[in-house]
């Protein structure tokens, strides 16, 4: 019987998973587990606090987004991270791994993760109530507007239809239109600072291997 769709073959997937936790010699590329695991558990907080300050404040509907992403989250920190895994990688595999076009936008990203940092650690370093009401006032717009492009250069990047599209859609929709920036400024800057900072060590290292391959 014919097969359909589009799941690769087991034995692709598992050379392709070896490849990339086990680097070629003179490749700066890898695939950081731990990263993945990181990333995972500290947007399953972020995210559930997120609805739990929404739902304080009778944001019902916003709190039920927030929820379902945890939620989503949740279930992708025991054995069904390596479920998530086995189809993001086979996502990138088949539809960025071997292009070039996004290493700009790549690049360009890194440069406005850097200045999100920057400003989520200037937030932090304000003590009080006063005085976090004053930095929102100064900095919060450029902030978002920062974010904002940043999400504009994922979707452009991740256009092809498949969980990393459907995901920065998510975020960018959050983002945008759900005042998420704020919230989790609300609650603190640490945790969305430390996910911001796992998410650029990923992102650096596909960067790497983009313009490893650019100049061979």
């Amino acid at each position: 019987m014919r097969r359909t769709g589009v799941t690769p073959p087991i034995s692709l997937l598992l050379l392709f998973f070896l490849l990339l936790s086990n680097p070629l010699p003179g490749s700066s590329f890898s695939f950081p587990f731990s990263n993945y695991r990181t990333l995972f558990s500290v947007s399953h907080s972020l995210f559930s606090r997120v609805a739990n300050l929404r739902e304080s404040r009778g944001d019902s509907a916003g709190a039920a987004r927030a929820r379902s992403i945890a939620i989503k989250l949740e279930n992708g920190l025991g054995i069904g991270f390596w479920k998530v895994i086995w189809n993001v990688g086979w996502d990138y595999a088949r539809n960025y791994a071997w292009r070039d076009t996004t290493s700009f936008d790549m690049f360009g990203a890194l440069s406005e993760l850097n200045e999100i940092l920057r400003g989520l650690s200037d937030f932090s370093s304000v003590s009080s109530d006063r005085e976090r009401v004053n930095w929102m006032n100064r900095n919060y717009e450029n902030l978002f507007r920062v974010s904002k492009s940043l999400f504009g250069r994922f979707r452009k990047m991740f256009r092809q239809s498949g969980p990393l599209k459907e995901v920065m859609e998510t975020l960018q929709k959050e983002v945008v239109d759900g005042d998420l920036l704020k919230d989790c400024l609300e609650l603190g800057a640490n945790d969305l600072k430390g996910l911001i900072m796992v998410f650029k060590d990923i992102s650096s290292k596909y960067t790497s291997t983009s313009s490893t391959r650019t100049d061979l």
